[in-house]
């Protein structure tokens, strides 16, 4: 995969990490935690594209880690931060019959998520020679 689609999707991660946190600012949380999960996500699919892959399309965080684990990345950096909680913020959270809003406290806690993981994304993507 060439680093100009790496490039993008990591410049949409950040675009996602940037409403987030607009979003939880103005008290829309749920709309925020949704952010924080896109932006997670299209960084992880950023450092899926390059290491070769064509990213699965899933919105599932662990998935998505299972992918760069498979091409010899070490991520239990992340995974003991427990990113996989992102996931929920995907599609569930964006429905009215969610349980109910994320608090204020999970949507910091999920910006909080999203940005560990786009700053090990762009860190992991320096060490493959890439830069955006």
């Amino acid at each position: 995969m060439s680093s100009v689609i790496t490039c993008k999707w990591l410049r949409k991660a950040g675009n996602n990490l940037r409403s987030a946190e607009l979003l939880l600012e103005n008290g829309l949380t749920g709309e925020s935690t949704f952010h924080s999960q896109q932006a997670a996500e299209k960084a992880l699919k950023a450092l899926i594209t390059a290491l070769g892959e064509q990213p699965p399309k899933t919105h599932n965080i662990t998935r998505l880690l299972q992918v760069i684990e498979e091409r010899g990345v070490d991520t239990s950096k992340l995974g003991g931060r427990g990113v996989e909680r992102l996931t929920v913020y995907a599609v569930e959270a964006r429905y009215p019959d969610f349980e109910e809003e994320p608090t204020e406290e999970e949507a910091r806690e999920a910006l909080g998520l999203a940005r560990a993981v786009v700053e090990w994304v762009i860190e992991k993507l320096g060490e493959l020679g890439v830069e955006c």
